[in-house]
């Protein structure tokens, strides 16, 4: 009878890498753990163990640090995820510039630079990829790394990319941005394959693992910052749409807006301040509060709080119907700004308006979600392949 195939599923090979990536995510999700702890969690023996632990330590993957003391008996050796083993960089992108943050696999951060869009060239064609190389190498010069140290890069941007052409849409106000080879023009630059992808779907991705949303797999996040956006999360996936424009409700019609049409293509929509945000987002919020231009101090005013819960529970009415979530959370500047109080009252105006009863969040991450959720995507394209040991 003729032997299994290679990478068979069954196989020796197939079960040590399946055991040794089971090992790896233990140690990513746990931190330092015994070899006996690690035994007790996979169900595997002892000798089986070690062994994963022998080969992990080889491959440079894991590491000892120091023993687990205060119990009877021998101190037991503490192992845990090797930070040199890769790194990844993530980057956010808006109109006036780009942060990028580089990482160790273990997601502890090594280096972070921020630069301006005018602190480039001019040449709309050449400053996409020169801003991106500058911010990455940036932050790689912090944490003393080059280009090829990196194993993953992911740049989080308003607009989506199309599946089918390649094309950044929904982003009219990023010159520069709408190549459809933009992915290869960077991951050229930067000598690593690049990723890029809507800024809410991975702020979605960061409440996903960290923030409001980590016990609910069915959630809509509202972005309401100086443009607006959702992502919707179903079964714990993000829902992308046949164009990558899945949630683009900045655009969605409502009334008492001016309707967001314009452009001359299908990628181009030159009415950006048509549809739902200009009702809701942050320039519509300190019109409304006769120009004050901290959102705090504006939506401190009742009267206005009350319009922007309005019009906000009238939007998100429009997607509860169609969507059903078991949550909403509400980020950006405008609701970061108008805190629990805002929340409340959009609730009471929701509750009016939508028969489903979605509970109702406010993010309460630090720091740039964006950010966060580019780093969380990063490390687990960079884990899948650096702790994929079958080929070992």
């Amino acid at each position: 009878m003729a032997g299994s195939a290679p990478g068979t599923p069954g196989t020796p090979s197939v079960l040590r890498a399946m055991n040794d990536r089971a090992a790896l995510d233990l140690l990513v999700a746990h931190g330092p753990l015994t070899r006996t702890r690690i035994g007790e969690l996979t169900g595997l023996s002892k000798p089986t163990t070690s062994q994963i632990l022998g080969r992990l330590e080889a491959a440079g993957l894991v590491r000892t640090t120091g023993s687990q003391t205060g119990r009877p008996g021998p101190n037991a050796t503490l192992y845990e995820i090797a930070p040199a083993a890769a790194h990844v960089a993530a980057l956010s992108a808006d109109p006036t510039g780009i942060t990028a943050v580089v990482a160790d696999i273990t997601g502890a951060e090594r280096g972070r630079c921020r630069i301006e869009a005018h602190a480039v060239a001019e040449d709309v064609r050449h400053r996409t990829a020169q801003l991106v190389a500058e911010a990455v190498d940036g932050a790689l010069r912090g944490a003393g790394l080059g280009h090829d140290d990196l194993a993953a890069t992911v740049i989080g941007t308003p607009g989506a990319i199309d599946p089918r052409s390649g094309a950044l849409r929904y982003a009219p106000h990023l010159p520069g941005w709408h190549s459809r080879t933009l992915s290869a023009e960077l991951a050229e630059v930067l000598g690593t394959p690049v990723s890029i992808e809507n800024d809410v779907n991975l702020a979605a991705i960061a409440e996903q693992y960290e923030g409001a949303a980590q016990d609910h797999d069915d959630f809509v996040l509202a972005y309401v910052d100086e443009g607006v956006g959702a992502a919707i999360v179903l079964g714990g996936v993000l829902l992308r749409g046949a164009t990558g424009g899945a949630g683009e409700i900045g655009y969605m019609p409502l009334p008492g807006a001016p309707l967001a049409r314009g452009g001359t293509g299908a990628y181009a929509r030159d009415d950006a301040g048509g549809g739902f945000q200009s009702l809701i987002a942050a320039p519509a919020v300190r019109h409304l509060a006769g120009g004050e231009k901290d959102l705090a101090v504006a939506l401190a005013d009742g009267p206005v709080r009350d319009e922007v819960a309005r019009r906000l529970a009238t939007g998100l009415a429009a997607v509860v119907a169609v969507v059903d979530p078991e949550l909403v959370v509400l980020s950006g500047q405008v609701a970061q700004a108008g805190g629990d109080a805002l929340r409340a009252r959009v609730e009471e105006e929701l509750t009016g308006l939508a028969l489903p009863r979605p509970l109702l969040r406010t993010s309460e991450l630090d720091g740039d979600p964006i950010l966060t959720g580019a780093l969380r995507t990063a490390l687990t394209q960079a884990r899948d392949t650096v702790f994929d040991t079958s080929g070992a």
